[in-house]
């Protein structure tokens, strides 16, 4: 198994790990942990002997479960405990649970799984560590917790040592598994020294996990804050829903709850729990729908403004590119609620009454037949248009999926994500359309004198439609067709010769939900 190089490195496969490279100089073959034979005669590959030894600092689930894991790959592993007969009766009676100095005495890697309030006991073991891999695989209680990273606190604790970063985003229960299918199997690393970080890779690859160089120590920061951050990519999208949510809601309310009150002291507070969220939902989805598309034209606009594709996005359009995919995600998820919603609609027993008494009303109207074509037609045409709208949205999320994504080439993916989202957003606006009719030319639609509140909903749907058909003009689709290419018009040239920010990954004529 490769492992990762987020330097661009070798990515040649190191069989074995050695604590110190002078085994290489006077062994011709290694063997692997778990008895099979490798040859050494590449200068890039690192070798352990056989029945390497691993020395684990501290006697917590943690050490418990990385125990287990060496075990089971064949090495021997040392614990160091401050109170080695109470913790030897949790682990296998194979593993020697000693004192932390015979521990480190003992292997030339030795895991830290202690907290960093307890680095102070590693001062008395100074001399002992010197020279040895400590593999700090602490976590913090908050992002940027302390001024420094643990593992440079680490390293300038203990100079004379070699401080490792790793192993820090493994569970405890993903660390147990034997081939852990619904975890994460990345182990993020990283060192001053090279050759220390090859060793704890090739470890990594020995325990099943796949290891992901993330370079110098000074990485350590950013790896230490991965499993404490609480979905980072979704802090914006989500404060934008909600934000839309809250915005309609209160828009729907004044007109719909308050105004009835206010003019006929009819009260319609019934409707909050279901009807006033089944109207916020559809409009705050085909709101977030439309700023995912919003984006990329915002992007190409940006483009042909300056005639280049090298200079550089303003951060906060940066940031919106880089978040179409919640922004997707969300509006799917909030159209799916909707129909669910919409489904319940008949089974309130206010609509229940509501249609007693309006057959009743058509009795004593002595109205025989109420059939009106021009509503049958419409309410058929707006369920088929939202049924539509709602299948694309499905298929778009299915493909930001990073396995269903993997199985597309390029311009499959950014046919569907790209395309097809138009389209899908194109027929979510005639849903719309649909629903309103003709309420946006009624008087009486405009409680308060503010619009009914598809006509507020559909007004950014619509200008994104109208920008997508500007961009498919020959003129304009020409011109950003050459920026992308590679042709600078602009006055001043940037020195980058690749997109930068989001633009080198995801062009943004292909505006994608992924």
């Amino acid at each position: 198994m490769d492992s990762i190089s987020m330097l661009g490195g070798s990515r040649s496969p190191l069989f074995l790990t050695a604590p110190s490279s002078h085994h290489l100089r006077h062994t011709q073959a290694c063997f692997l942990p778990n008895g099979t034979k490798s040859r050494v005669g590449d200068p890039e590959t690192v070798c352990l002997p056989a029945q390497s030894t691993v020395a684990i600092l501290g006697s917590g689930d943690f050490s418990k479960c990385l125990t287990i894991r060496l075990l089971r790959s064949g090495f021997h592993v040392v614990v160091g405990s401050r109170h080695p007969k109470l913790a030897a009766q949790f682990f296998p009676h194979v593993v020697d649970v000693t004192h932390h100095e015979d521990a480190v005495g003992k292997a030339g890697i030795v895991f830290l799984a202690i907290r960093r309030e307890h680095y102070s006991v590693l001062w008395d073991l100074k001399h002992l560590l010197e020279g040895k891999i400590l593999v700090d695989v602490s976590n913090n209680r908050r992002v940027n917790q302390y001024p420094e990273s643990n593992a440079e606190y680490l390293a300038s604790l203990l100079p004379d040592s070699i401080a490792v970063k790793g192993f820090n985003v493994i569970s405890a229960w993903a660390m147990q598994q034997s081939c852990p299918k619904d975890a994460s199997t990345q182990v993020f690393i990283c060192s001053d020294s090279v050759e220390a970080r090859q060793q704890i890779m090739e470890l990594a690859r020995q325990l099943n996990f796949l290891p992901v160089d993330m370079g110098t120590l000074s990485s350590s920061r950013d790896i230490e804050n991965i499993p404490i951050q609480l979905f980072p990519g979704w802090k914006g999208p989500v404060l934008a829903a909600v934000a839309l949510s809250i915005f309609f809601f209160a828009y729907s309310f004044v007109r719909d709850i308050i105004h009835p009150y206010v003019k006929y002291k009819q009260s319609d507070f019934y409707k909050i729990p279901i009807e006033m969220v089944n109207r916020t939902l559809p409009t705050v989805a085909i709101t977030l729908l439309a700023l995912v598309y919003l984006a990329g034209q915002l992007a190409a606009a940006h483009q042909l403004y300056y005639g280049t594709k090298y200079r550089h996005f303003p951060h906060w359009l940066e940031g919106w590119l880089q978040s179409r995919k919640q922004l997707g995600l969300l509006s799917f998820f909030l159209a799916a609620v909707h129909v669910v919603y919409s489904l319940c609609l008949p089974m309130r027993r206010s609509e229940r009454y509501l249609l007693l008494n309006t057959a009743y009303q058509q009795v004593h109207a002595n109205v025989e037949n109420a059939w009106n074509e021009e509503e049958v037609w419409r309410v058929e045409m707006y369920v088929s248009f939202g049924i539509m709208s709602l299948g694309l949205l499905s298929l778009l999320a299915i493909t930001s999926i990073p396995s269903v994504h993997s199985t597309l080439n390029w311009r499959e993916f950014s046919f569907i994500q790209s395309t097809l989202g138009y389209i899908a957003l194109l027929i979510a606006t005639f849903h719309g359309l649909l629903f309103g009719w003709k309420r946006a030319f009624e008087e009486e639609a405009y409680r308060f004198y503010l619009p009914p509140s598809f006509m507020v909903a559909l007004a950014l749907p619509v200008c994104v439609i109208l920008g997508k058909v500007l961009m498919l003009l020959p003129c304009v689709a020409r011109k950003l067709h050459q920026i992308r290419r590679g042709m600078d018009s602009s006055h001043y040239r940037c020195q980058r010769l690749e997109p930068v920010g989001s633009a080198a990954h995801v062009s943004p004529e292909r505006v994608t939900i992924m």
